[in-house]
């Protein structure tokens, strides 16, 4: 799942999407009301493809457990953040059964939900298998098109050299007759001569 450019930003609410970026800040928008703020160096800001979970084992990447939310609910939304915090605690243990409870707290478990929801809603939650997919589907048609430019391109050259043969074939035609007529009366002139030298004879 790919997150990049989306952040939390400590003391604000909700996710942000970085959109340009200043001299001494950078451009963010809300993806909870779509209101661009500006975000400066001494805020506290996290990139969420920077974060990861606390496992007993390594520490799990947030895309990969958001993936795994992703998968189970179908595309789907996921449980509010608003619900009870043992449903939360139990859903996590599903897809996460070695999280440290200990050191992802409470508040760190309702903001996983909170922002899959948010991600969900603003249309920044993508598989990357599926953006594959659709960069490929926008490639092909351009190929298409190429391809169509190519014989539209080659269609006009044949168009011209058609023409030319049939220029050729009617000079052919013209002095083909000519060649015709010259020949019986040839053989007219060597007949008659034939003829008057046997009567000699």
């Amino acid at each position: 799942m790919n997150l990049t450019g989306i952040i939390a930003i400590s003391g604000k609410p909700g996710l942000y999407k970085v959109i340009a970026q200043g001299k001494n800040s950078i451009i963010v928008e809300s993806l909870m009301d779509g209101k661009r703020v500006p975000a400066y160096s001494t805020d506290r800001i996290s990139a969420l493809d920077d974060i990861s979970i606390y496992t007993y084992d390594d520490d799990a990447p947030l895309r990969d457990l958001l993936t795994a939310v992703f998968k189970k609910e179908d595309g789907k939304e996921c449980p509010s953040h608003k619900e009870d915090l043992k449903v939360l605690t139990a859903y996590l243990l599903g897809l996460l059964p070695n999280y440290d409870q200990e050191r992802v707290y409470p508040s760190d478990i309702k903001k996983i939900f909170q922002w899959y929801n948010l991600l969900h809603k603003s249309g920044n939650l993508k598989l990357e298998e599926a953006e594959e997919e659709l960069a490929s589907e926008k490639k092909a048609p351009k190929a298409k098109k190429e391809k169509a430019t190519e014989e539209e391109a080659a269609a006009p050259k044949k168009k011209t050299a058609a023409p030319k043969k049939a220029v050729t074939t009617t000079a052919k035609a013209k002095s083909a007759p000519s060649a015709k007529s010259a020949k019986p009366v040839t053989t007219k002139k060597t007949t008659t001569t034939k003829t008057s030298t046997s009567r000699g004879k």
